[in-house]
């Protein structure tokens, strides 16, 4: 999957490639959150941009027969049409994701492009659904495997259930965009840079929450609950609303196993040596971090930056991750020591090849170097396998280099239309990603390279 933007904040033109790893670094201001955001809110509702139009006509046989079947090889010709007014569909959209203005963004373009020739294979897969009301079952969707005809069947007697025309149109129009783009785009859990005061301002909102409720009862004024809650919400981006909302409701979060719960402990156990110890929901609802061997719990606010820093992530593993999602965290390294950013590398990896993909914005030379490392000893060499064993890293934690896309967020010569070629505009320019080197990340480089000069005067210089 490619994506492309045009005038996307700094960002005057870009392109860049989801891998099951995918690293956007660069300087500050530089562009690399505009396109974090952009693309998880349309990942967040890719489905309500896409507009799949049934014909009436399909409704009337489902209503009169009790079942209708749908040729999905129409819509596999019409897909690359839908995905493109889904795309302009959503550009329309992006000052709500980034909740700012819409004059920000009227010249703002956001693109999906997706290779023709993949969809008809992915429109193979199986497809089962059954839609429900407070009555029982209304009707089902389904499609075999490797055929191409979607069957919708009603379930329940039309005379005692109201069906509305429009509602199933909606329901079939998603069951498609389901069948054809769904192994496309990955289900995407975000965990923003502003996450180390969710949970602070999740109190807040709670208490925001209980003071409405308590007004609300000593007045019989008519009062709009949801309005008034929620205003807090309309100056944030999208990302930082889900991170709040996520973060108050840890609690219902908490009742679920993930995969790696389940499967993959060990995922978690690294994990909580990372951070020293585990999160904890009290009886009450409360959270708080217990450390490693010690007896007293500990309240997030008294609890140390690194910890607050990813309580997400560490949310996710245990209680919400599935084999497919799309990873997204912005600058991982925030708060946590130089070793700590190496091992929270090494757990990406472990997640990619556990089937979770990985996009990351940083800012950390230990994480990049420390996914060169393991790029570098993904070869079946004696000598590697030896350093490899010396250090500590096993198998698991081995990335092949093509499997890792990076880009650096940077001026540089574009195309856009009307300009003189070779100006140089925002962008993010692809980094090679050498199996036998690594990752070339030049804007660490640069700065490293001229930190050691200076240091090599200090000390060579003498005196004069």
């Amino acid at each position: 999957m490619k994506i492309s933007v045009e005038n996307l904040g700094v960002l005057k033109q870009a392109e860049f490639e989801l891998g099951d790893l995918t690293i956007i670094c660069g300087s500050n201001n530089t562009g690399k959150t505009y396109a974090t955001y952009a693309l998880y809110g349309f990942l967040f509702d890719w489905r309500e941009n896409l507009d799949v139009r049934i014909p009436g006509r399909q409704i009337s046989t489902l209503m009169n027969d009790g079942v209708t079947r749908i040729d999905i090889t129409s819509y596999i010709e019409k897909s690359a049409d839908v995905l493109v007014r889904g795309c302009q569909n959503y550009s329309q959209r992006l000052s709500q994701v980034f909740a700012s203005k819409a004059t920000h963004f009227k010249n703002s373009k956001f693109r999906v492009g997706l290779d023709p020739k993949e969809i008809p294979a992915a429109a193979n897969r199986p497809f089962d659904r059954k839609i429900r009301s407070n009555k029982g079952e209304v009707f089902s969707l389904t499609k075999a495997e490797g055929d191409m005809v979607l069957v919708a069947s009603l379930l329940a007697n039309t005379e005692n259930i109201e069906l509305p025309g429009s509602m199933i149109k909606d329901v079939i129009s998603s069951a498609i965009n389901e069948v054809i783009f769904g192994s496309f785009f990955p289900r995407p859990f975000i965990v923003s840079a502003e996450r180390t005061g969710a949970v602070i301002f999740s109190k807040e909102l709670n208490f925001a929450r209980n003071r409405l409720l308590e007004e609300m009862s000593r007045t019989d004024k008519d009062i709009d609950p949801m309005k008034l809650l929620f205003k807090t919400y309309q100056d944030y981006p999208l990302p930082v609303k889900i991170n709040v909302d996520f973060t108050r409701q840890l609690g219902n979060v908490a009742k679920e196993d993930s995969f790696l719960s389940n499967d993959h402990p060990g995922v978690l156990e690294d994990f909580a040596d990372i951070i020293g110890g585990h999160y904890v929901i009290g009886s009450n609802g409360t959270l708080y971090f217990k450390p490693a061997g010690a007896r007293r719990r500990l309240a997030m606010d008294e609890s140390s930056s690194a910890v607050r820093s990813l309580l997400d992530i560490g949310f996710y593993l245990r209680h919400v991750a599935k084999r497919g999602d799309l990873l997204m965290v912005d600058e991982p390294e925030l708060n946590l020591h130089p070793e700590n950013q190496r091992r929270i590398a090494r757990l990406f990896a472990r997640l990619i090849n556990l089937g979770i993909r990985v996009f990351v914005t940083t800012h950390s030379d230990y994480i990049v170097k420390e996914l060169n490392t393991l790029i570098m000893l993904n070869h079946d060499r004696p000598a590697l396998r030896r350093i490899a064993k010396e250090e500590g890293y096993g198998t698991e934690e081995l990335l092949s280099a093509d499997r890792v896309r990076v880009y650096v967020a940077e001026k540089a010569p574009t195309m856009l239309k009307n300009k003189t070629r070779g100006v140089e505009f925002q962008t993010l320019v692809p980094a090679p990603v050498d199996p036998q080197m690594g990752i070339e990340a030049r804007s660490f480089d640069e700065t490293i390279n001229k930190m050691n000069k200076i240091q090599e005067a200090i000390v060579w210089g003498g005196d004069e």
